[in-house]
């Protein structure tokens, strides 16, 4: 198995350990917002374990997957509502 992965987010490539979660490689390029609530609120993770689904992106054309319980793969591709 690969030591990393390489995945996009918001169109800047990002180099993760393998094993890590799609919403630690959203924070490591600064972003804060992961989605916005029906009203325009910013939200971002709230308890890292997939409970309050306050950490859904897009990934790979899928909307709405929880990136605090999605592994990094190798090209994938991630989108905020930033």
């Amino acid at each position: 198995m690969a030591e990393t992965v390489r995945l996009v987010i918001n169109g800047v490539e990002v180099t993760m350990p393998a094993g890590s979660m799609v919403s630690a490689a959203i924070m490591k390029t600064g972003t804060s917002v992961f989605r916005r609530s029906v009203t325009g609120e910013p939200r971002g993770p709230l308890c890292g374990m997939g409970l309050c689904f306050e950490c859904r992106v897009t990934i790979d054309g899928e909307a709405h997957c929880r990136s605090c319980q999605t592994v990094c793969h190798d090209g994938m591709d991630v989108r905020t509502d930033e």
